[in-house]
């Protein structure tokens, strides 16, 4: 009996700019996916694992606005990392 195949990586990278919604930036699967974490490492950027919310956003076009249903485990991520940086953004649009 073979093993049943290995699960892809998957990878989305999310932007919060400042006056605007947050929007998914990259997507992708694979050697894809690989390359976005790799990306993100290099650049110190942390990292989060929710194989859910992962797959949610997944399916949102790139340089679209995240859905609804996704705003509030966003929000949470992004608090916990301004928190853990020690910074907020600004407040002025």
């Amino acid at each position: 009996m073979a093993a049943p195949p290995a699960k892809q990586p998957v990878a989305v990278a999310l932007d919060s700019a400042k006056g605007g919604p947050t929007r998914v930036v990259a997507s992708g699967r694979g050697a894809l996916a690989e390359a976005i974490l790799a990306v993100a490492f290099e650049h110190g950027v942390k990292v989060r694992e929710d194989a859910d919310l992962v797959e949610l956003l997944a399916a949102v076009d790139v340089d679209s606005p995240i859905p609804l249903e996704a705003f509030a485990a966003v929000a949470e991520i992004l608090a916990y990392l301004y928190q853990a940086q020690g910074s907020w953004p600004d407040a002025d649009p």
